[in-house]
């Protein structure tokens, strides 16, 4: 079995990185100056108790790799990146393989079952950080993340098992679910902050915004009949991995923050908030609170906003509209 991480950034390395320091067959698909890195001088994970380093071979597209019967095909990439790496690995002649999706939202499922017929969701709980090219680093221990897997849109088979065992040799908590939809509906709610701490800045208060937020949405998937799981902190599987410093490290804020600190020029906010907009609009009822989210990630985009440039009373007044 040989697993291909499509998609070397933070969470994607560090996975990468866990699966090659456990002797797993691992390859890589990066691109830019993290691919450049890697090539050159390997890839490091600093986690709270060790650093690891290894040299794992990586590509720059699907089309530099011939796939196998037995690959697994990880992706890792963001939401929005999603599409275009679907068709080339099309186009590259992945067919009956397993695709999982490694994601924040909900959507990359969907489209990855436009084109192939064995896709896998998987919640991700991985406080990972992309450093600097070649360079990432988890904040949490003792396990570097922890996963809930399944068959989209339900069911458990023979590759999660693979997947599972894959992931626990590798230092990363695996459970097979047979309704892992409905663990990534819970994760949603968590992301549905992403973009208001990208805009006031890690570690400020947001006030009561974000239970706000997440009642709407909850709201939501009362109306379109959308079951949810808890994954949140106080979720008792939770004690295999717990935040933990790393030396010399500090942890940047989630998703959507590293982004609009690296610069990439987008962000996840139409598939987080956009994802309740959507689902409230396909169902009749009102979800202002994140519509007006979904609109400000491209807002931030267009401004050329960096973490922390509005204040509460800015964002208020934004979502007032």
């Amino acid at each position: 079995m040989r697993i291909v991480v499509h998609g070397v950034g933070g969470v994607g390395g560090t996975i990468l990185a866990a699966l090659c320091d456990a002797g797993l067959d691992a390859v890589g698909i990066a691109r830019g100056a993290m691919l450049e890195a890697i090539r050159a001088q390997g890839l490091t994970l600093r986690a709270p108790e060790r650093m690891v380093h290894v040299r794992p071979h990586c590509v720059a597209d699907p089309s530099d790799l011939t796939f196998g019967p037995d690959d697994i095909v990880l992706l890792t990439m963001k939401s929005q990146d999603t599409w275009p790496a679907l068709l080339a690995l099309r186009d590259a002649g992945l067919r009956e393989q397993p695709v999982f999706c490694l994601q924040n939202g909900v959507a990359n499922e969907r489209a990855a079952t436009r084109l192939f017929p064995n896709v896998h969701g998987a919640t991700v709980m991985m406080p990972a950080t992309y450093l600097v090219p070649g360079e990432v680093a988890v904040t949490a221990g003792p396990r570097f993340g922890m996963f809930d897997i399944g068959r989209y849109p339900g069911g458990t088979d023979a590759d999660d098992g693979r997947l599972a065992q894959a992931f626990e040799a590798a230092n990363i908590a695996a459970f097979v679910m047979p309704d892992v939809m409905a663990s990534k509906y819970g994760k949603l709610l968590m992301n549905l902050s992403n973009i208001v701490q990208a805009v006031l800045g890690p570690g400020v208060d947001a006030g009561d915004l974000t239970k706000r937020v997440r009642a709407e949405a909850k709201d939501v998937y009362r109306a379109a009949g959308i079951a949810w799981k808890n994954v949140g902190m106080d979720d008792p599987r939770r004690d295999v991995m717990r935040p933990a410093p790393v030396p010399g490290v500090s942890r940047q804020g989630g998703s959507t923050t590293q982004s609009l600190l690296r610069g990439t020029g987008s962000v996840e906010t139409d598939w987080l908030n956009g994802e309740i907009a959507f689902l409230a609009r396909m169902h009749g009822v009102a979800a202002p609170l994140n519509a007006r989210l979904t609109d400000l990630g491209a807002e931030v985009l267009r401004k050329e906003v960096r973490p922390g440039g509005m204040t509460r009373a800015d964002l208020e007044a934004w979502l007032a509209g």
